[in-house]
C-alpha cells in the first residue's frame, strides 16, 4: 500500500514558512531568483572579504530581505497585476533604504542624532516596510506585539508609574530604529548577516550535494533493525541533519517526507509519528556544530566565542536525543512493534564509504571553530570546500585510472588548503578554475 507523504505539500509548507515553495513563474520568477543569487553573492563576498562597514552590511541585508520578501509575496500570493506591481514596488523601496544607508553612510555618521528630512522619510519608510513584511510573512501576532512596544515609545510619557518614561520625539525614535544599531539593525540582524546566512547556504549546498541521502541511509542501516526501528531512524537522522542545518523546520522538510510514512507503515500511530519527527527535528537547534540562530545571538550578546556555546551544547544535545530514543523504545515495546529486517536495510558503512567526501566540510568547520577561528571564517571556508567538492566530482569522473583520480584530489586538496597560508584569494582562484573547467568539459 502506498502512502502519501504529508510533509512537503505546498499547503503544509506555506503554513509553516509563510510562502509556497519556489520563486514563481515567468519573468517575475526569474527576477526573484536573480535577486536571491545576488543576495547570496553579496553575503558570501562580505563574509570572505568584509570590506564594508557593519552598518552598511546590516542595511543591505535588510534591504535584500525586503526586496526578496515582497517580490515573493507578489509572485506567489498576489492575484491581480496591480497587487503584484504594488508588492514589487514595496520591495524596491525597501531595497532603496539599504542603498540609502550605503551611499550616505559617511554623512549619516557625521550628522548622527540630527536627521534631515530625507533621513526621516527613509527611516519612517523602513519601519513601516519591516512591520508590513513581518505581518505578511510571519503573521499578525508578531506585528501586533512589536507595534505595542513601538506605541509605548510614543505614549509612555503619559502612563502612570512604573511605566512612565521621559518621552521621545519622532526624530529620536526614527534615528534609533532606522539608523542606529539598537533598532532594526540591532544584534539579531547583525547575527543574521554575519553568521546565519553563511551557515544556511553551507547547509543548502551540503544537502544538494547528497548529505541528506547519507544521513538517511546511515541512520536506516544503523538503527533500523532496533525495536521501533523507523522511529529510531527518524531520531538519528534528525540529529545528524541538525549538525548542518540548525533549524527545526529544515529538519522536518528534509527528513519528514521519508520518516513519517515509514513510521506509519510499520505500525506507529499517525499522531505519534508526527510527534517524533517534530520533537527530534526541533532538537537540531541545539545540535552542534551548526546550531539555531539563538546560539549565535547568545554568543554575540555574552561576548564569548561561538565555540564555547558549541561545547556547552554537546551534553544537552546528547541527553535530548537520548531521551527521544528511549521514549521511542518504550512506545514500540508498549505497542509490540519490532524493527525492520536487516536484509532490507542498507549498509551504513557502505553509505559512509560512498559519500565520505561530504563529511570533510563539516569536519573542517568543526576544526576551525575549535581552533579559535571566527564562525564567519569557519562557515565561509566550509562552504568553499563544499563548492570545491561539488565542482571537482564531475571532473574527477572524467579521469580514467584510479591513481590519477587520487592525484587530482590530492592536488585539489592542497590547493584549497593553501588558503590557510595565502588567504581566501587562493581559494577563490581554485573555485574559479573549477567552474571554468566544468564549463569547458561539461558544457
Amino acid at each position: 500500500m502506498t502512502e502519501t507523504p504529508t510533509v512537503l505539500s505546498p499547503a503544509a509548507e506555506e503554513q509553516v514558512e509563510g510562502l509556497p515553495p519556489g520563486f514563481g513563474d515567468g519573468l517575475a520568477g526569474k527576477a526573484a531568483f536573480a535577486i536571491a543569487v545576488a543576495f547570496s553573492v553579496f553575503q558570501i563576498y562580505i563574509a570572505a572579504y568584509g570590506s564594508l562597514p557593519s552598518q552598511v552590511v546590516r542595511a543591505m541585508h535588510v534591504g535584500f530581505l525586503l526586496l526578496l520578501g515582497f517580490g515573493l509575496i507578489a509572485n506567489l500570493r498576489a492575484t491581480g497585476l496591480a497587487a503584484k506591481a504594488a508588492f514589487w514596488t514595496l520591495g524596491v523601496l525597501g531595497f532603496a533604504t539599504g542603498l540609502y544607508n550605503w551611499v550616505f553612510y559617511a554623512d549619516l555618521i557625521r550628522r548622527s542624532g540630527f536627521l534631515t528630512t530625507p533621513d526621516l522619510v527613509v527611516g519612517t519608510l523602513l519601519v513601516v516596510l519591516v512591520f508590513e513584511a513581518a505581518r505578511r510573512l510571519m503573521g499578525l501576532p508578531l506585528a501586533v506585539i512589536a507595534f505595542i512596544f513601538l506605541a509605548y515609545c510614543f505614549v509612555g510619557n503619559h502612563l502612570p508609574p512604573p511605566f512612565i518614561h521621559r518621552g521621545y520625539d519622532f526624530a529620536q525614535l526614527v534615528d534609533t530604529f532606522a539608523f542606529g544599531t539598537e533598532g532594526i539593525y540591532g544584534t539579531p540582524v547583525y547575527v543574521s548577516a554575519a553568521y546565519i546566512f553563511i551557515f544556511v547556504v553551507f547547509a543548502a549546498f551540503l544537502e544538494r550535494a547528497g548529505m541528506i541521502a547519507l544521513f538517511n541511509d546511515f541512520a536506516l542501516g544503523l538503527v533500523g533493525s532496533w525495536r521501533g526501528g523507523p522511529a529510531q531512524v527518524c531520531v538519528l537522522s534528525s540529529a545528524l541533519m541538525g549538525t548542518i542545518s540548525g533549524s527545526g523546520v529544515a529538519n522536518v522538510v528534509a527528513s519528514g517526507q521519508f520518516t513519517i510514512p515509514l513510521m506509519k507503515r510499520f505500525g506507529f500511530r499517525s499522531a505519534f509519528a508526527g510527534a517524533v519527527e517534530a520533537t527530534s527535528s526541533m532538537g537540531g537547534q541545539i545540535m552542534p556544530p551548526v546550531m539555531g540562530a539563538v546560539a549565535f545571538i547568545m554568543a554575540e550578546t555574552l561576548n564569548i566565542p561561538y565555540a564555547e556555546v558549541v561545547k556547552a551544547a554537546i551534553i544537552p544535545a546528547l541527553l535530548y536525543f537520548g531521551a527521544c530514543f528511549w521514549q521511542v523504545h518504550l512506545e514500540a515495546g508498549k505497542a509490540g512493534l519490532h524493527g525492520m529486517a536487516k536484509a532490507e536495510l542498507p549498509n551504513p558503512w557502505e553509505a559512509v564509504r560512498k559519500h565520505w567526501p561530504l563529511v570533510l566540510p563539516l569536519a573542517v568547520l568543526v576544526y576551525l571553530l575549535f581552533a579559535g577561528y571566527t564562525p564567519i571564517f569557519a562557515g565561509t571556508m566550509g562552504l568553499a570546500l563544499t563548492i570545491v567538492l561539488i565542482l571537482g566530482t564531475p571532473l574527477a569522473a572524467l579521469i580514467g585510472p584510479l591513481a590519477f583520480r587520487v592525484v587530482f584530489w590530492l592536488a585539489l586538496g592542497l590547493a584549497a588548503a593553501s588558503f590557510m597560508r595565502f588567504g581566501v584569494n587562493v581559494l577563490s582562484l581554485v573555485i574559479a578554475a573549477l567552474v571554468i573547467a566544468c564549463l569547458a568539459f561539461k558544457g
